[in-house]
């Protein structure tokens, strides 16, 4: 997109840069009851509350992380009362987690709200602007983003079964006060806004005056280094695309890492990042990224490496990397009674069994007499003898056999009965206990 130089805010303005954006049948606006929430509802209810338009409703989350947060929930309610705009409030108890701060928490809580309320074809309009964009280039700045942190906020992007879109992002925060101004509108100021401890307060109320009294187009400039960016990371996720289409497993979940090490370093760690982004997990850091490059080549053929950050892990088998959720340990192995008749739930994630019925499978006639106890360790020495086979085998040939990762061979649940091992999970049953093909056996159903 080009640069888009507002100058003064009207609704034509505004009902111009609606048309770039996807056509809806209904407007969501993020309401904080701040000011710049509060001049984006008064525009839009200028061009729709009154027409046979496109819907227009208000959205408003009370975190509770203000004492005055139930006096702006009623002064949101009266505004849209006012402006005859439907207004969906929210109030929400956040719990207090480790390692995250209550303001962070709080928005990560609001757009699940606006996802969760959102429906197919909706766009949620938020009141990010010129200014706000600025904040961000330089927060991600600091913090040694690369393209992608610089491109900062899309003006419109898929949310939910919606878009989500900021149709002020290219308005001055000068202009947004002079039209509140004009049209004497009133709004919540937010104490917390002048808090120095948060490092966007910070560069918006210390950093950003003094760069603008120096460059007094500090924010359209900056603002325009993000599309720029947003446009080099548009060619370098093309170019992951491609490199990941002819690397990745079937589930996604799988990448061939003999064709990861044939790519340049950036090549490699965009397609991570590409690969990662794809499952729905969280980016890492550049050094936890750079560590899947390293340790996952390097380390020996009799190593398991395994790179963890919060919410993912990246483990190797073979020639090829994994990414899953973190493993819950299965501290304990005490074993596991089972009625064989209900679904069993394993601990540590492990899933569930299910028996079901069918030609073949565990021989009836032994799973309704015997004592059914479920372990995940292999016990000493011991072999097993899998059903139709003339010689035993060792666990580890059969793991090797199915490709069962590492990982996983400890969380495999081994079914006994009466103390004799008559099924490995879903891959195998064990001599004595194999039913006729002709006869209606015990299969058991494995989901994890």
């Amino acid at each position: 997109m080009g640069d888009y130089e507002i100058g003064s805010i009207t609704p034509q303005r505004l009902l111009e840069t609606l048309t770039r954006l996807p056509q809806t049948d209904h407007y969501l606006v993020a309401y904080s009851g701040g000011r710049d929430s509060h001049v984006l509802l008064h525009l839009l209810a200028k061009l729709f509350a009154k027409s046979s338009g496109p819907q227009l409703s208000a959205v408003h989350v009370n975190h509770g992380l203000q004492s005055g947060a139930d006096k702006w929930t009623e002064h949101c309610v009266e505004v849209c009362r006012q402006l005859e705009i439907p207004c969906h409030t929210f109030a929400l108890k956040l719990p207090q987690l480790k390692g995250e701060s209550p303001e962070a928490q709080a928005r990560k809580a609001r757009y699940q709200v606006f996802e969760a309320i959102i429906e197919s074809g909706d766009l949620l309009l938020t009141a990010h602007h010129q200014q706000d964009q600025a904040e961000t280039v330089l927060l991600q700045l600091l913090r040694g983003a690369g393209t992608a942190g610089l491109s900062a906020m899309p003006e419109v992007a898929g949310f939910g079964c919606g878009f989500l879109a900021r149709p002020l992002l290219h308005t001055s925060a000068a202009d947004i006060d002079d039209y509140a101004r004009r049209e004497q509108l009133s709004w919540i100021e937010d104490p917390t806004n002048q808090s120095l401890q948060f490092d966007r307060n910070f560069i918006r109320n210390q950093v950003i005056p003094i760069l603008h009294g120096r460059w007094p187009a500090l924010s359209a400039t900056v603002s325009r280094s993000a599309r720029n960016c947003a446009e080099s990371q548009e060619l370098v996720d093309t170019l992951a695309a491609a490199d990941l289409a002819a690397i990745v497993g079937g589930d996604g979940q799988t990448l061939a890492l003999s064709g990861l090490s044939k790519l340049s370093p950036a090549r490699a760690r965009a397609v991570l990042r590409a690969w990662i982004r794809g499952g729905n997990f969280p980016l890492p850091g550049s050094a936890r990224l750079e560590s899947v490059l390293t340790e996952m080549t390097t380390a020996g053929r009799d190593r398991n490496p395994v790179v963890r950050w919060p919410g993912a892990e990246i483990r190797r088998f073979r020639d090829r990397l994994h990414i899953m959720q973190p493993l819950v340990p299965l501290t304990k192995d005490n074993g596991l009674d089972w009625d064989g008749s209900t679904v069993l739930q394993m601990p540590a994630g492990i899933g569930r069994l299910e028996p079901r019925i069918g030609p073949g499978g565990l021989s009836l006639s032994h799973w309704r007499k015997a004592r059914i106890r479920i372990r995940f360790s292999v016990r000493h020495r011991e072999n097993l003898r899998v059903a139709g086979r003339a010689h035993s085998t060792s666990f580890k040939n059969l793991f090797q056999q199915f490709a069962v990762p590492t990982w996983n061979r400890a969380r495999i649940p081994l079914v006994y009965l009466d103390g004799k091992l008559a099924a490995v999970g879903d891959l195998c049953i064990c001599e004595p206990f194999a039913g006729s093909a002709s006869e209606q056996g015990v299969h058991i159903h494995w989901t994890h």
